[in-house]
């Protein structure tokens, strides 16, 4: 049909000219990008994480996508209005703590500042999930929210399950679910290599043993309540993840450790990553005075401003002893020590450094978004790792020999000046994060590409359950196969109790005729 149209508009176009045949193939270019245009729930996580998925909506968007983005009236970085996306904002009323600039402070302190430290930051946790849960809660007592959301016929919920409101609304709504993901709710990663000794493997058990923990007594039970009341059956968090159809994790296999994968998890590392675009010129200028040198970027990511000032001072003296510029990311009070060849910004084009031939190091806390972007432009890393997932980012870089890691507890002028040396003047940190930014980019789609495909492929066909494992409904006894082992084992104790039953009847047999011959 829309080839027919096409021949018919250039019939059109020999008599009335090629302005009316442009006008009116675009007209119809349009429509059609409008009707395959799928609809989107979006359940976005605020923070670092909304700044990948904006991207990532983005995208949908210029494919004729419609979007709908769920968001807290608290929300940080979400905005209400939007060109690509209609909002829908649930009063939340209460924020979380600002928890990280008291955690900056006091870190590297006494051991009952460290359990003290562990109680706070898991009670934030605990509160992060409950304050997300209400607004799930009172989406789903609004009737007519419910009926919006129901009448607006979406095609699939695309949610971040760092936090999991957004999977139970998918089960409520019925919906395919994707998973925009780089770490669940109750964490992933223990800070540890593939190459473990025996001690390391049992802080592995450890660790996981308290990840476990965490997910029974401290993040199950908030969506156990939900599950229970609005989820006909009941659920479980874990379940409803292992439901989902499609996992878009944020990482790929130059970066990780090679592990077992499901079919349904797509690997989209650096999905967020393009060529660099030009730098506003004063940037520029400042950038290219620093000459054969280079330059040094520094930043803490979206949750840190700054640094306590005692490190701050520290760092910005080692800065002022050397003779690359160095541009910082830095909202906090201006050092003291402070030299004329450091640039404080309260935000830089981040991507653009990166991309720029005069960056030479990164100085990051090893956020997602920062490590995998600091691979694809090929630019070593050093690493001060502050909370959730960023020292096990950071491990992985440093393990391949294209980052250091330094802990803010240990931070002072003469290391941090020594780890900056050594990522400065040993070659080999350069070339063997420039070899994994060729190995990244050796692909046969980007990754954004690869993101999109699969969510239009769940658009598709109303989901992707042939990819999913089923295994996630199996009793527990079921899916470590102790009925199987069981049945075994009681076979083989009855077969040998059987032959021993009967070796003893043929020794007595026997030994009574022994005897009868006797007498």
């Amino acid at each position: 049909m829309k080839y027919f149209y096409l021949c018919h508009l250039r019939t059109m176009a020999s008599h009335r000219g090629w302005g009316l045949f442009v006008i009116l193939t675009v007209c119809l270019i349009s429509l059609t990008q409008h009707c395959n245009g799928g609809n989107v729930l979006v359940f976005p996580v605020d923070g670092s994480h909304w700044i990948n998925m904006k991207i990532l909506l983005e995208e949908l968007h210029a494919r004729g996508h419609s979007l709908t983005v769920i968001r807290a009236s608290t929300s940080f970085y979400i905005p209400e209005k939007s060109d690509i996306y209609t909002s829908i904002t649930i009063d939340l009323g209460e924020d979380v703590d600002d928890f990280f600039e008291v955690y900056l402070q006091e870190e590297g302190a006494s051991l009952l500042t460290f359990l003290k430290l562990t109680k706070d930051f898991l009670s934030m946790i605990h509160k992060a999930h409950v304050l997300l849960s209400e607004m799930v809660k009172q989406i789903l007592n609004d009737q007519n929210m419910v009926k919006r959301l129901r009448d607006s016929q979406y095609d699939l919920v695309l949610t971040d399950p760092a936090l999991a409101p957004g999977v139970i609304l998918a089960k409520y709504l019925k919906l395919p679910l994707v998973l925009n993901v780089r770490w669940i709710t109750s964490g992933e990663g223990s800070g540890l290599t593939d190459k473990m000794n025996f001690i390391q493997r049992i802080k592995n058990i450890l660790f996981h043993g308290i990840t476990l923990f965490q997910q029974k007594f401290l993040v199950g039970p908030v969506y156990d309540d939900m599950c229970d009341k609005y989820i006909e059956g009941g659920c479980d968090i874990i379940s409803l993840l292992q439901e989902a159809d499609i996992w878009l994790f944020r990482s790929d296999f130059v970066f990780e450790f090679p592990r077992p994968t499901m079919p349904n998890v797509v690997y989209i590392g650096g999905f967020q990553c393009k060529p660099a675009r030009p730098l506003p010129a004063e940037l520029e200028e400042f950038v290219q005075s620093a000459g054969q040198h280079g330059v040094i970027i520094m930043t803490l990511g979206t949750l840190v401003d700054a640094l306590p000032k005692e490190i701050a001072d520290e760092i910005a003296s080692v800065f002022a002893k050397m003779p690359q510029k160095v541009i910082w990311r830095h909202k906090g009070d201006r050092p003291s020590t402070l030299g004329n060849n450091t640039l404080m910004v309260d935000w830089m084009p981040q991507k653009e450094l990166l991309g720029h031939p005069q960056t030479k190091v990164f100085v990051a806390h090893g956020g997602t978004n920062g490590v995998q972007e600091a691979i694809y432009y090929g630019v070593p890393v050093l690493g001060i790792p502050l909370f959730f997932d960023q020292y096990d980012n950071l491990l992985r870089l440093q393990e391949r020999g294209a980052g250091k890691i330094i802990h803010l507890s240990d931070v002072n002028g003469h290391n941090f000046e020594q780890a900056l040396q050594q990522l400065l003047h040993q070659e080999s940190y350069r070339q063997n994060i420039q070899r994994m930014s060729r190995l990244h980019r050796d692909q046969p789609v980007t990754p954004m590409e690869q993101a999109v495909f699969w969510v239009e492929y769940v658009m598709r066909h109303k989901g992707a359950r042939h990819l999913r494992t089923e295994a996630y409904k199996m009793p527990w006894y079921s899916y470590y196969s102790l009925d199987v082992v069981l049945i075994l084992l009681s076979a083989v104790t009855a077969l040998l109790y059987s032959i021993l039953a009967l070796f003893r009847f043929l020794c007595c047999r026997r030994r009574r005729k022994a005897k009868t011959k006797q007498s």
